[in-house]
């Protein structure tokens, strides 16, 4: 067997393994949306029933408060709610996270190291963890069951991520195209903004993909710092179909499917800068 073939049948077997894959991931995913657009009793059938018999729009119109079966559940004010949240919580983010990014990758100060590692070790402590702690001082504070107190909370969670991942890309940028912008007459303001920072765009979008995700999709503080509809984000509203006996299964599987789809919509949108951010300083030149 020649070296090409052999060469061939690999790739082909990797390409093979990866496609099953990505099968095996998505199958849960694929399930909760099939079960958005079919009855409840279809979904508790038993043995399951892989191939809907019939798609509906009924389980969204239920939870939106349209037609005869109605789910006294505010979905609109729980997209709002996580709208505003992770959308804020993310700017902030990105915007320290530049800062600092930049800051650790251009500067050198006094116990710089033991700064960077103390945030990446902050990092590493699962969010649950501080659930206790954070609700003891936001109860102090007075900030318990505000959207205040959610966004503070995304943010300090994101920007150890979001320092680390920027400062990673701004260290692929040489400094001497700073240093020769400064020489032509930019202020080091108008070097960063007009030289480094459309270079390192791609790795700010994907820390602003992750950072958004991060809030988006986070239960288990938001389950414990929110109790009101002034507060309360869509995946905290997944528990609202949850009765004591029963549990609407269409009805949550319909509104995880509208937490998926504006997750799903940003990654497209910015799936350029995500790919360009995630390879960047990959390949040698």
């Amino acid at each position: 067997m020649s070296r090409a073939l052999k060469n061939r049948l690999r790739a082909t077997a990797l390409w093979f393994a990866t496609f099953l894959l990505m099968i095996v991931i998505s199958v849960p995913g694929l399930w909760v949306v099939l079960s958005g657009f079919r009855p409840n009793r279809e979904i508790l059938a038993k043995p399951p029933v892989w191939i809907p018999e019939k798609l509906t729009l009924n389980n969204f119109a239920k939870i939106f408060g349209f037609g005869q079966d109605q789910v006294a559940i505010p979905v609109l004010e729980y997209f709002r709610n996580s709208l505003v949240i992770a959308t804020t919580s993310t700017l902030i983010a990105l915007i320290i996270g530049m800062a600092g990014g930049y800051a650790f990758a251009r500067f050198r100060f006094r116990f710089k190291n033991t700064w960077f590692l103390g945030l990446m070790l902050f990092r590493t402590v699962p969010g649950i963890a501080l659930s206790l702690p954070v609700f003891m001082l936001w109860s102090r504070l007075g900030i318990i069951d505000t959207k205040l107190g959610l966004i503070i909370v995304y943010v300090s969670l994101n920007v150890p991520f979001t320092i680390w991942l920027i400062d990673g890309f701004f260290r692929q940028i040489p400094g001497s195209l700073s240093e020769a912008a400064q020489v032509d007459g930019c202020t080091r303001w108008q070097a960063f903004w007009r030289i480094e920072f459309p270079l390192a765009r791609s790795g700010i979008a994907a820390a602003g993909v992750f950072a958004f995700l991060t809030s988006w999709n986070e239960f288990a503080l938001a389950s414990q710092l929110t109790r009101s509809t002034d507060s309360k984000t869509l995946p905290v509203g997944l528990m609202d179909f949850t009765a004591q006996f029963t549990i609407d299964w269409a009805g949550m599987s319909a509104m995880a499917f509208i937490i998926i789809v504006p997750a799903l919509i940003l990654t497209f949108i910015v799936q350029k800068h995500l790919i360009a951010g995630l390879t960047f300083g990959g390949v040698k030149g």
